[in-house]
């Protein structure tokens, strides 16, 4: 107390010109409209400015709360897609049937949100891990789609409340790909040289390409829903020794950044992989030929 009682000693003459000065700008705005308006427009500004950066901390702050929001109501307008259901045959066995415009499907596809929380991009055979596991009803070989509906890997080992997922940046990955403007279907792998970079294969010569076409997952795909964006074409080149063009094209999603996903199941895809199995089997296996 002493000290402040000091301070005011030895700077009175300044603290009451100070005030002074304070109480002659309050008299100022308070009596003369032009002044006053002139005053309120710049407390404004300076106030204005204040709470446009505290809100800006404030959203920071609370981003991956409202990401995660988000996340969830994509997740539910996506159960609702025409896309991931089917017309009811009645001599089917219904499984689950939902109304849509008035009409009974047969859903196909389910959707589970989950976060990443373990990715990688610079190696070859590159994977990401996700936090839902058979717990949540996550099995291997479902896909799984970016937060903007791409895709981004299969889901390739299960525990109870994790999940680990082979990128589509793993030299082994291959995805059913088709052109989205024609219809005609090849390969997307990696040749694990850049991230940015999948090769599309088995597309003829004789179709017309041109930058910037986009690539989708195809409808022969029993993992991924067909439709889904994988790329554009980011350059062209010929295979001299065969008649197929040879295909970059850019993944639609950022691999670097994986945060929000969704895991697909097909709810058909156990049998058709048990009917393309057997088929094959019966087939291509000598001892059940007929003579």
């Amino acid at each position: 107390m002493r000290n402040v009682l000091l301070f005011i000693r030895r700077y009175h003459t300044f603290l009451l010109f100070l005030l002074l000065q304070i109480l002659s700008w309050w008299f100022l705005a308070s009596f003369n409209r032009f002044h006053e308006a002139r005053f309120l427009t710049a407390a404004q500004e300076v106030t204005g400015s204040i709470n446009s950066r505290y809100d800006r901390v404030e959203d920071f702050f609370q981003l991956r709360a409202e990401n995660e929001r988000v996340h969830q109501l994509n997740d539910s307008l996506l159960q609702l897609l025409p896309a991931n259901t089917l017309l009811v045959d009645t001599q089917q066995i219904e499984k689950e049937e939902i109304t849509l415009d008035s009409v009974k499907r047969l859903r196909r596809y389910v959707y589970r949100p989950a976060t990443v929380i373990y990715n990688t991009v610079n190696e070859e055979k590159n994977y990401f891990q996700i936090d839902r596991g058979s717990a949540q009803g996550i099995r291997e070989n479902m896909a799984v789609l970016n937060s903007d509906g791409s895709a981004v890997g299969v889901i390739v080992f299960v525990s109870p409340n994790f999940a680990q997922a082979m990128s589509l940046l793993h030299v082994q990955q291959r995805v059913n790909a088709a052109l989205k403007k024609t219809g005609d279907f090849g390969t997307l792998e990696w040749d694990g040289a850049h991230p940015d970079r999948l090769i599309l294969k088995g597309i003829p010569k004789s179709l017309f390409l041109k930058i910037g076409d986009t690539v989708v997952t195809s409808t022969y795909s029993f993992n991924f829903p067909p439709g889904k964006m994988l790329g554009t074409v980011s350059a062209l080149s010929t295979d001299k020794r065969t008649n197929f063009h040879v295909i970059e094209v850019k993944p639609a999603a950022n691999f670097r950044n994986l945060q929000q996903v969704f895991v697909v199941e097909n709810l058909q895809m156990d049998e058709q992989v048990n009917l393309n199995r057997e088929a094959r089997k019966r087939i291509e296996d000598p001892k059940n030929r007929k003579p």
